[in-house]
């Protein structure tokens, strides 16, 4: 690593299931008795709820495509950039909070899906963790992944992906299984050139591929469960990876290509903390070094 204080991102896009692998680092946390300065990749959009909606409607209009949260028109990348860039040079930078709903907006005062005042990240944290859609994203104007020690990748097969956000989108949210489509397509471009570069990027991806049958996301009734899956997991660098003590620790699993483990879905959870576990206390160890 080159920087002083490590910084560590989950990215992945809307609906993907990063949460998942975000409960997984904090486990890990809490064991190792580690302090993490959280940052939510929403804190980092460039409009509240209700300018966003403005925003979209004037990007339709003109004709051009339109903007979306996948893209740089309603994201603050330069700003992102900057954080990492500062925390691993001194542990310090500004962060706030996008509050998504009325709970979360009570202790601040807000209206929901406005976001707090920029404040100082508290000092003393071991690590920065960041979780949300650009934590390796490159653009004309900013490149956050070259400030990122450790970039993890969450990538269900797009049609999971797609199931996921309808169901969430419309119990959540209350959105028309309509709307969620519309949202969807308009992203597509955003999606393309903004989202999926980022995987060539990462670190470690990991894939969940569903055992079911989801030809046509747009009428399943259910989300395919863990215990229903597969996660594909690839190495960019496997040169220093324990395959071997990998298969024995995850039962049923196994590897598709030299850099590739295949863990059933349900132990997705013991393969992240045993995969990032080391990584984690790696980078810590070498920063208290320096």
């Amino acid at each position: 690593m080159s920087q002083k204080y490590p910084v560590i991102a989950v990215t992945g896009s809307s609906g993907a299931g990063t949460s998942t692998v975000k409960n997984s680092f904090e486990h890990i946390f809490r064991r190792e008795k580690l302090v993490a300065a959280v940052v939510e990749g929403d804190s980092f959009h460039r409009y509240d709820r209700d300018a966003m909606k403005k925003a979209v409607a004037e990007s339709e209009k003109d004709g051009r495509h339109p903007i979306s949260h996948f893209g740089p028109e309603a994201n603050e990348f330069e700003k992102l950039e900057a954080l990492f860039k500062e925390y691993g040079e001194s542990g310090g930078g500004k962060t706030r909070l996008y509050l998504h709903n009325d709970e979360e907006a009570a202790p601040y005062q807000q209206k929901s899906g406005t976001f707090t005042p920029w404040t100082s990240i508290e000092p003393g944290s071991d690590m920065l963790f960041y979780e949300g859609l650009h934590g390796g994203v490159k653009s004309d104007t900013a490149d956050v992944a070259a400030y990122v020690d450790l970039l993890i990748g969450v990538v269900p097969i797009v049609n999971l992906e797609w199931i996921q956000k309808i169901h969430r989108d419309m119990s959540a949210r209350g959105y028309s299984v309509e709307a969620v489509t519309h949202t969807i397509l308009r992203r597509m471009h955003d999606y393309v050139y903004y989202i999926t570069p980022q995987f060539s990027r990462t670190h470690i991806n990991f894939q969940r591929v569903p055992t079911v049958d989801t030809s046509n996301p747009f009428i399943a009734r259910d989300i395919p469960t863990l215990d229903e899956s597969f996660v594909v997991i690839r190495f960019r660098d496997p040169k220093n990876v324990d395959f071997p003590y990998l298969l024995s620790m995850v039962h049923n699993s196994f590897m598709s290509r030299p850099n590739t483990i295949v863990v059933p879905g349900g132990k997705m959870g013991l393969a992240i903390e045993l995969i990032l576990t080391p990584l984690i206390l790696s980078l810590v160890t070498e920063s208290r070094r320096k």
